[in-house]
């Protein structure tokens, strides 16, 4: 076996047991030289010198094994050792290797002797060749990680909105002829990117952008689009404050390897959507985990005579016109919805929004989006569009065939009426009886199992003006929680929503008496409104809760304060007693400009619906901007509902809004508050 002479240490008390023990080794055809080491007290500095491959210990009385695996440890702790005797029975092995011995050998039984000599210094010295080629590896490794690792971000320097720096990765990725030095920042990037840009290099300069990855489109010299996530920063160019622009380069991590596999295996190439088989599964385990707020609808979409432009470029080329439209498609969602193709030319998408508005909105954008485009495809130019059939997702059914079937009927019926539009299914798939809503709901009230739970409203200026909307949840007679668009339709139908109303307004205002915030938003239901006698109780309420009547705003929808006559004395006697009034959804093209001269009003809540698809639409841009100037010479603040993601945040920034709410903000957090005093009365 051996090719070279094998160096043994061998530990015994007479020397007569160093020699038969050598003798049968090289009997055995091992070339070994023994060193024998008779006092435990050299044993480390004979195996510093000697540096053995194998330590063999004849045990006697002086010293255990232990002592002697000890003593190896502290010299060199991968060495195997060896434990001999002039015979041996098996407890006396086991006892051996419990003290540290990889075995236990006889003298009496030669050839086990050899056998076992044999394996370990085989595996010793594979052991040590692994260790020296992870060594080599991890050497060679290191080096490369960094190259990998290095820094290839495309860079440029901004200030006063010309670049006037560029690195040479951004030169490399655009072209050394693009002269990028001395243009306007805005001409790098596509149309649609430039609103949220300019929001988002004004709010960086003030030092209030914190590191929000924003989407852009970086325009390549040949025109073409190149989609990515920017990072902004605060720097300095030649000693002035300049805004550095980072388009981050490619790593080749694991993470990324992940990525891409998973992406092969679950995702059509085309479309980068998840397969049928993976998105139902997708869809199904998501609806296994309660919704955070809001409500949660299906979406099927259908590319509209998809065939006849399949016909005109090729099947092949017709593959770019899906791969468009599903970019389009992926723009308009949020990241913890789920969306997949379905088949052929069919998308289905689980949507989780604020409420049905919301989704109506979203279906209505992406149905405008896609007529809007127009692809080119070789010599043609073709504009698709799309149908859309939308059923509500109900959180007691589980039956998700029937809810996809409810949604794929509604695009049906689209498509048969001439497609582009959108369609909802009549009613969700599975509602639940109307009376047992109402006993859930008058039982939570008499067992006090409401919960208000509150959401930050984020300053866009600076500074934590400590802000909350108030949301309600109600805990069922199992403790499981349940969202008020589950309930409050039956709720509304059955005359109860001044009561849930009463039990809110109660909870809030202990809430204000107790963390002292600076702003509670607390909403009012039509009914509240129209109720002659809510004054008189908030009155009595008032004075029993001790709390201020500046930190709690009242707010009550637009298409309330319009249907409403009563709503504009009830906003003027709130007002006089202190408290803040807002209008929320706030944004009608017909109504929003006579409601600011007519109302007496602190705050106007921008619609989440005009909100969500912001930043790609310039008709919605200038509205607002009219909205928020036009509040700003009557001293009303704005607040944008339902912001999502950070160019709809930057393009706020630039349109003047002040304020901002929603899940880019933070989730809902529960209050807890045990409001046992306001029941309603």
């Amino acid at each position: 076996m051996a090719e070279h002479t094998v160096p043994l240490v061998v530990r015994a008390a007479a020397q007569s047991d160093v020699d038969t023990l050598t003798g049968i080794l090289r009997g055995a055809g091992l070339q070994v030289e023994s060193t024998w080491v008779t006092a435990i007290e050299t044993l480390q500095e004979t195996l510093s010198r000697i540096k053995p491959e194998l330590l063999i210990d004849f045990a006697d009385s002086g010293h255990d094994g232990t002592t002697v695996a000890t003593l190896r440890d502290q010299v060199a702790p991968w060495l195997p050792i060896v434990a001999a005797a002039a015979s041996l029975d098996e407890p006396a092995i086991a006892a051996a290797m419990r003290s540290g011995a990889r075995d236990a050998v006889s003298l009496g039984a030669p050839d086990r002797l050899a056998a076992v000599v044999r394996r370990e210094l085989r595996g010793a010295r594979l052991e040590q060749a692994l260790q020296s080629t992870v060594l080599s590896a991890r050497a060679a490794h290191d080096p490369l990680l960094a190259l990998l690792d290095r820094p290839a971000d495309a860079i440029i320097h901004v200030q006063e909105g010309i670049v006037v720096d560029a690195n040479p990765a951004w030169l490399a990725m655009f072209g050394p002829d693009n002269a990028v030095v001395g243009q306007p920042v805005m001409d790098l990037f596509d149309e649609a990117s430039r609103p949220a840009l300019k929001g988002a290099l004004s709010a960086c300069l003030q030092g209030r952008w914190s590191g929000h990855g924003l989407r852009a489109g970086a325009l390549s010299p040949d025109g073409s689009v190149l989609s990515a996530e920017i990072t902004l920063e605060l720097g300095e160019h030649e000693g002035q404050p300049c805004v550095r622009l980072l388009l981050p380069g490619k790593r080749r991590d694991e993470h990324k390897l992940l990525e891409d596999l998973e992406q092969v295996v679950h995702r059509d190439q085309t479309t980068g959507f998840l397969h049928r088989r993976d998105l139902l599964a997708a869809i199904k385990e998501r609806l296994a985990v309660a919704s955070p707020g809001g409500v949660r609808w299906l979406a099927l979409l259908k590319l509209d005579r998809f065939a006849a432009a399949e016909r005109l470029v090729g099947a092949m080329a017709s593959e770019e016109l899906l791969a468009g439209f599903a970019t389009q498609l992926k723009d308009t969602l949020h990241t913890n919805e789920v969306a997949g193709r379905f088949g052929g030319v069919r998308f289905l998408v689980l949507l989780e929004r604020g409420n049905a508005r919301d989704v109506h909105a979203w279906a209505a954008q992406v149905v405008q989006e896609c007529a809007r485009r127009t692809m080119h495809i070789g010599e043609h130019a073709l504009t698709l569009t799309c149908t859309v059939g939308l059923a509500c997702v109900s959180s007691e059914s589980h039956d998700l065939d029937g809810m996809i079937v409810a949604a794929a009927d509604a695009c049906a019926r689209g498509v048969q009426h001439g497609g582009n539009q959108t369609i909802a299914a009549g009613a969700a798939p599975v509602t639940p009886y109307e009376q047992a809503w109402v006993k859930q709901i008058k039982s939570a009230l008499l067992e006090n199992r409401f919960r208000l739970a509150t959401q930050p409203v984020a300053s866009l200026r600076g500074g934590d003006a400590h802000m909350f909307d108030v949301l309600l949840r109600m805990v069922d007679s199992r403790g499981k929680e349940v969202l008020p668009g589950e309930f409050l339709p039956a709720a509304e139908r059955n005359d109860l929503l001044k009561n849930i109303d009463r039990w809110v307004v109660g909870a809030s205002l202990s809430f204000a008496a107790q963390r002292r915030p600076g702003c509670l938003f607390v909403r009012l239901s039509q009914d509240t409104v129209r109720d002659a006698s809510f004054v008189t109780w908030l009155e009595g309420h008032l004075r029993s809760a001790r709390a201020d009547p500046r930190s709690v705003c009242f707010q009550i929808p637009e298409a309330v304060a319009v249907a409403n006559p009563q709503a504009h004395a009830l906003a003027g006697k709130l007002r006089q007693w202190g408290f803040r009034f807002a209008l929320e959804g706030f944004g009608s093209p017909t109504n929003a400009f006579k409601l600011i001269e007519s109302l007496p009003l602190d705050y106007l809540k921008i619609d989440g619906t005009l909100v969500q698809s912001l930043s790609r639409n310039k008709e919605l841009q200038l509205h607002v901007r009219a909205l928020t100037e036009e509040a700003a010479k009557r001293g009303i603040q704005t607040i944008a509902e339902r912001v999502e993601d950070a160019n709809t945040m930057a393009v706020l920034w630039q349109l003047g809004v002040e304020y901002i709410q929603g899940y880019f903000v933070n989730a809902p957090e529960d209050v807890v508050l045990q409001a046992s005093d306001t029941r309603p009365r």
